[in-house]
């Protein structure tokens, strides 16, 4: 049976370093502020909207939420976003994504200024990730990874990781983290030929696919940790992820439930990112 890497724990340990963090900034007269902000009323974008406020009032953090109509043109949002730009209580930014297909998104997310980028959407971020340089901050989701494995004493230095999925979103940034911390990293997506053979070969298997049980037994092997980034809903309501877990979990060595793995991680990291922006004003 395999060790259930779960995520509770670890965005426990992080939001009680961060309340201290929170409390110590607020000492000093800086409160750390985040904007939500929301365009239409997406289910995914709710639910997330509710935890990761629900999880910057347990650590201190004043969450303010944007909520803008599903028909808002381009000016009006591309408006609200400077406004955020100027406002010196907001320290950061999470725009929910993906943005109305009427809306230009790439142009949404080049308007926000990397400093207050907390999920990793801007030019400025995706340059820090990539040549670790730039302001802004790594995608939440794929730092959760990276967190997640270090909290459970996973030793990533040296190891061989393949990461199924090529996204901007988890694919290409949890890649370019998890070099930064000396990994070997392979990088597969629907392209790829003998995908089975090469999952196999991996100390640490990501799979952030977006695709319902697509990675079952063939793909895995004994002594490997599995980190299963995708969530779906099946037609009885549960949910699922990109791993078939009842097939999974009894061969590998350890592995993420869904739900429960790391998406519960990645509130803990957007307020993170926050804690982090509200200090450097003190430093500016």
């Amino acid at each position: 049976m395999a060790a259930l890497l779960k995520g509770a724990e670890v965005a426990r340990v992080l939001t009680e370093s961060l309340q201290a963090e929170a409390a110590a900034l607020k000492a000093r007269g800086v409160t750390p502020g985040l904007a939500i902000l929301r365009v239409g009323t997406r289910g995914e974008d709710l639910s997330y909207e509710r935890a990761a406020t629900n999880r910057c009032e347990k650590i201190g953090i004043a969450a303010r939420r944007i909520i803008l109509p599903e028909d808002i043109t381009q000016e009006r949002l591309l408006a609200e976003i400077e406004a955020l730009n100027a406002d010196r209580a907001i320290h950061g930014v999470l725009m929910l994504r993906p943005l109305p297909r009427h809306l230009d998104d790439a142009r949404a997310c080049a308007s926000l200024l990397p400093a207050k980028d907390m999920d990793g959407v801007t030019g400025g971020s995706m340059t820090a990730v990539y040549a670790g340089t730039g302001n802004g901050y790594p995608p939440c989701t794929a730092e959760a990874c990276v967190a997640l494995l270090k909290h459970y004493g996973i030793a990533i230095r040296g190891k061989r990781v393949v990461v199924i999925g090529r996204s901007l979103v988890i694919g290409r940034p949890v890649s370019m983290l998890l070099l930064a911390e000396h990994a070997t990293v392979t990088i597969c997506h629907s392209a790829t030929r003998n995908l089975p053979e090469i999952c196999r070969e991996a100390d640490i298997l990501i799979v952030a696919t977006g695709q319902a049980g697509l990675i079952g037994t063939q793909s895995v092997r004994p002594g490997q940790v599995v980190l299963d980034v995708g969530i779906h809903a099946n037609p009885d309501g549960t949910l699922c992820g990109d791993v078939r877990f009842d097939e999974v979990e009894p061969v590998v060595e350890a592995i993420t439930p869904v739900p429960g793995g790391v998406g519960t991680v990645t509130t803990a990291i957007l307020a993170r990112h926050v804690i982090a922006a509200a200090k450097k004003t003190l430093e500016a």
